[in-house]
């Protein structure tokens, strides 16, 4: 486990570390699929027009596969490109065996629906976990989805791997989205916390905060959560990157997340920052559910 860095009051966790030691399991496991049955996890990255932030995003994933041996297959599609031709691109990687994951970069353009698109993918390469079928089960009792979604996969192991224990704690999850606020709800909620969701129209969340032993803050707010907001001892998980005015920066901006993090410091008991928390983890689920594909598949075909 990564050692983290301990301040005078919160812990610090280190998610570029832990996401490091993430990279070496899964390169020891790629390297031993390779030599057992010469074959590699594949994944596929789909990236509709020339968005700079979508193409940084994708650099880093493809960066990231080449690190740890995944074979990376990235498609490139222009912006004009129909809802029907991009569902036929999907339909073609769903067909190809030596493809285990696929991953659509959101957000596609305006015309095109991103709700059949994701539909589309075949839910045995749903890595980004997002299909209805594996949400679904997500949500049941007693179900197991294929794949659970990267973030919020990548919230509890953070948790996990810094010894923070979830079972029969009273977890707050602020923000309610269906990449990050929903789905880790359900999760934490599989792993027997008691689940609060805190979002737009909740009255007085400050003290629904302040009762929680762990929370997830993905509202998109910066530093919306202070530090009086926090219970003393609390495992705070920023997932806020929010670009803020900062004329000392070379960029004019700097990145903060949704926790006041020098306040928060100061009462939590764990603390993620931005960058370097929960970023570098998301991309380690990523290629762990991407493994995780590959091994099934080469499974049932032995």
């Amino acid at each position: 486990m990564a050692t983290p860095i301990t301040d005078s009051q919160a812990t610090i966790i280190d998610g570029k570390a832990i996401a490091q030691s993430i990279h070496q399991e899964i390169s020891n496991e790629v390297r031993n699929l390779s030599q057992t049955y010469g074959k590699v996890p594949g994944l596929a990255v789909i990236i509709v027009g020339d968005r700079k932030d979508s193409q940084t995003y994708v650099n880093m994933k493809r960066k990231a596969c080449g690190e740890v041996g995944i074979r990376s297959v990235h498609v490139e599609l222009p912006n004009e490109i129909s809802e029907d031709e991009l569902i036929g691109k999907v339909h073609e990687l769903n067909a190809d065996p030596d493809v285990h994951g696929i991953l659509v970069q959101l957000p596609l353009p305006k015309h095109i629906n991103e709700e059949k698109v994701l539909s589309e993918i075949k839910i045995e390469k749903d890595v980004d976990g997002f299909h209805p079928l594996n949400i679904g089960k997500l949500a049941m009792k007693g179900r197991e989805p294929l794949f659970f979604p990267c973030t919020p996969k990548g919230c509890l192991e953070l948790l996990s791997r810094s010894g923070v224990s979830i079972k029969g704690k009273r977890a707050v999850v602020v923000g309610r989205s269906n990449i990050v606020g929903l789905p880790v709800a359900l999760l934490l909620l599989k792993a027997d916390a008691t689940v609060t969701i805190v979002h737009s129209h909740t009255h007085d969340p400050e003290n629904i905060i302040r009762e929680a032993d762990i929370i997830i803050a993905a509202a998109g707010q910066a530093m919306m959560i202070k530090g009086d907001w926090i219970k003393p001892g609390a495992a705070v998980i920023d997932v806020g990157t929010n670009a803020v005015s900062d004329p000392s920066r070379k960029s004019g901006y700097r990145l903060v997340g949704d926790v006041d993090f020098e306040e928060a410091r100061k009462v939590a008991g764990y603390l993620t920052p931005v960058p370097g928390g929960v970023g570098p983890m998301t991309v380690a689920m990523l290629l762990k559910n991407t493994l995780d594909g590959a091994k099934r598949n080469i499974g049932q075909q032995q």
